[in-house]
């Protein structure tokens, strides 16, 4: 196949048509679920009706006219790609953005190739003796992102697609109240959107984590538990109460001395995680809560979020 022509065809950089064809080579792809099962493989997934229903509907047939000939090649190489990495860790985008308002071949095309590796990942996740009931829970969170990114106007999806390789490499595993990745020797902290994190639920969860790495994955040290997020910029105590949720939270870490990340902007993060929009205006956002009239009055101000990072011993 044409590379070139694949990339203009799908409308999307030609750069990033080499790379899923460098970093996927001739590797082994995987088969979707059969299409009667996946209705069922889709409501574990926590997917919404109204999601899967533009699943099904766009379910790439091998007579389907909504799938072009390149839209199977990035399908296949993107899933071989992903399981390339099976047991990784690190961030790995599973091929380029593509433009979603095209149909639901084109919007759901990544949700195909995660639906293809949950029976790999399931496998691996066996190899460890991870329960099932782990399992699912923690690939359940492609439920949950779908139905933030539709309540985000599809503006969310270029980042989940990415965050979702992690479930699908057995990178990340959902523990109680937190989302919990490996790497290093510092297991990283993630806060999924599912209810209070109090101090109760987050201290449930890390001893949850204590007992479960080392019981699935013996080989692996860790000291600390370390996160980076919007939510340890110290700034917040300026807003919130000293018993919040979120500067409980806080406290636990040891930051570290701060850096700008690359190709994320603090302020945008902000805005995608408290209000889950990008694009509203400061003076049209909620201000129901006390983070959300923090977060748009300091934005109003003309200040800034960091993007801070912190760690403690495990």
């Amino acid at each position: 196949m044409d590379l070139d022509d694949t990339a203009a065809r799908l409308g999307v950089p030609v750069e990033d048509v080499h790379r899923v064809h460098r970093l996927a080579g001739d590797r082994p792809s995987a088969p979707l679920p059969a299409k009667a099962d996946a209705p069922a493989i889709l409501d574990r997934l926590a997917v919404r009706p109204d999601d899967a229903a533009e699943i099904m509907a766009g379910w790439p047939d091998p007579d389907s006219p909504l799938w072009t000939p390149e839209l199977r090649w990035l399908l296949d190489r993107s899933i071989a790609l992903v399981r390339a990495d099976l047991g990784g860790h690190d961030w790995l985008s599973p091929g380029p953005e593509l433009p979603r308002e095209r149909g639901p071949a084109w919007r759901h095309l990544y949700v195909y190739a995660h639906l293809a590796l949950v029976d790999v990942v399931m496998g691996y996740h066996r190899d460890h003796g991870i329960p099932d009931a782990v399992s699912w829970v923690t690939l359940a969170d492609l439920g949950r992102n779908l139905a933030i990114d539709r309540r985000m106007h599809r503006q969310g999806w270029p980042v989940m697609q990415s965050w979702l390789t992690l479930h699908a490499r057995g990178g990340v595993y959902e523990l109680g109240r937190l989302q919990h990745q490996r790497g290093g020797t510092a297991i990283d902290l993630h806060i999924p959107e599912s209810g209070p994190m109090t101090p109760e639920a987050v201290a449930a969860s890390l001893d949850e984590a204590r007992a479960f790495f080392p019981r699935h994955f013996p080989d692996e040290r860790y000291t600390a538990f370390s996160c980076g997020s919007w939510l340890l910029d110290p700034q917040l105590l300026e807003y919130l109460p000293g018993d919040s949720n979120i500067v409980r939270f806080q406290r636990r870490f040891e930051l570290e001395p701060y850096e700008e990340p690359e190709g994320l902007d603090a302020d945008v993060e902000v805005l995608r995680f408290v209000f889950r929009t990008l694009t509203t205006p400061l003076d049209q956002l909620p201000r129901r809560t006390v983070l959300q009239r923090a977060v748009v009055d300091h934005l109003k101000a003309g200040r800034h979020w960091y993007w801070r990072r912190g760690s403690f011993p495990i």
